[in-house]
């Protein structure tokens, strides 16, 4: 059994090592060519600027190169162990496949924890680190400022969210102004604006098209064109830095933001509703926005956590799987597992589009691969192991 364990386990560690590395090129491939080389061509970055940005992106494509790459690597070597019969004999040896596999299924545990530490922390900062990188040679200023989807507070007294920002041209704009630290004095609305950065000076404002004023008490102003005062922030130091969207934050990075929006959520929508403030029809569009972006933090959480099990569901399938092609051909092998992570990513873009509807608990989404791999893949392992 010890020289069936070692035999098997290296096979799979090997093969691991392979499939993670072509994984890691491919994926790299993508980035290399859409964002790193343009900037080298262009003259914008050096050769050693390159090196790092490619370095930084690494840590990032191993979360999902790596439960591919166990996918694989369980489909190519019992393919193969079947195929040339050594399973057969294993089996006329008296030896069960369960009691066979136990050091692989140990060994994709182990790469559940290493995947969840890359999902949850390494990968989002080397992602970050990779991002502000680019910042830095870009100097992309403008969409660094103010993300999308997220309200940003730009001043003390200002808050702003945008659902698009193309290079400073913002589509369907809200600012919140605020007064005495809590309260919303007011809230501005517009289909569209400009946003306009001097860095040298220290200058940044906000021009809106066709904007829309209403008040605390509701009253409404059409002001047609509205420029904010000097918004450019007075820690210097952050207008230097990429500020990471929801995708890119780390686990505690996520489940800090969630207690301060779900803070701010109370605060600014738990005061009572007198008779005579229609404080309900002010503030419906801010509280549905804030909704969607809590929404979109937990989704972000449960997707790092529920992709960290994929190791596990992946070797359950791939080990029987394996066994019932019964053949040694690497493509039929890596087809196969592209078309198991097909599957599986359709369930985590699902979830990523219902973000923006928490009434849909687009969270519990994430989990459903997990739950449908493991089952399948116990069933399909308990198949194998009786031999049918």
């Amino acid at each position: 059994m010890k020289t069936l364990h070692k035999y098997l386990t290296g096979q799979v560690l090997a093969s691991l090592v392979l499939t993670v590395a072509v994984f890691t090129f491919v994926l790299l491939l993508g980035n290399v060519i859409k964002e790193i080389l343009s900037l080298l061509i262009n003259g914008q970055a050096r050769l050693g600027i390159v090196f790092q940005a490619i370095s930084l992106l690494i840590p990032f494509v191993w979360v999902f190169a790596l439960p591919m790459g166990l996918l694989t690597a369980t489909l190519l070597v019992f393919g193969r162990f079947s195929a040339d019969q050594e399973l057969t004999a294993a089996r006329a040896s008296g030896v069960s496949l369960l009691s066979l596999i136990t050091p692989i299924l140990w060994l994709s545990l182990f790469c559940c924890g290493l995947s969840a530490w890359i999902n949850t922390d390494l990968g989002p900062h080397s992602r970050v680190a990779y991002k502000n990188l680019l910042f830095q040679v870009r100097t992309e200023l403008m969409n660094a400022q103010l993300p999308e989807g997220r309200f940003i507070p730009v001043s003390t007294n200002y808050f702003f969210y945008t659902e698009k920002n193309r290079g400073g041209k913002l589509k369907d704009v809200m600012i919140l102004v605020i007064e005495n630290g809590t309260n919303i004095s007011m809230t501005i609305t517009a289909p569209s604006g400009n946003l306009e950065i001097d860095s040298t000076n220290k200058e940044m404002f906000l021009h809106l098209v066709q904007s829309r004023s209403v008040t605390k008490r509701g009253v409404i102003m059409s002001a047609g064109a509205w420029t904010s005062p000097n918004l450019y922030p007075t820690n210097q130091s952050a207008s230097r830095e990429y500020q990471p969207p929801i995708n890119d934050m780390t686990f505690s990075q996520l489940r800090e933001r969630l207690r301060n929006r779900e803070h701010a959520l109370d605060l600014l929508f738990a005061a009572p509703v007198s008779s005579d403030e229609p404080r309900n029809d002010f503030t419906e569009p801010i509280r549905i926005k804030m909704q969607r972006e809590i929404s979109a933090i937990r989704v972000a959480m449960n997707r790092e956590i529920a992709f960290s099990f994929a190791c596990f569901g992946f070797t359950l399938v791939g080990i029987p799987l394996g066994i019932r092609m019964h053949r040694r051909e690497t493509n039929v092998g890596v087809a196969i597992a592209l078309i198991l992570v097909l599957v599986y990513y359709s369930f985590i873009i699902a979830a990523g589009q219902l973000a923006a509807q928490p009434e849909l608990v687009p969270q519990l989404i994430l989990w459903l691969p997990n739950f449908i791999f493991q089952a399948v893949g116990a069933v399909l392992l308990w198949r194998a192991n009786r031999g049918i």
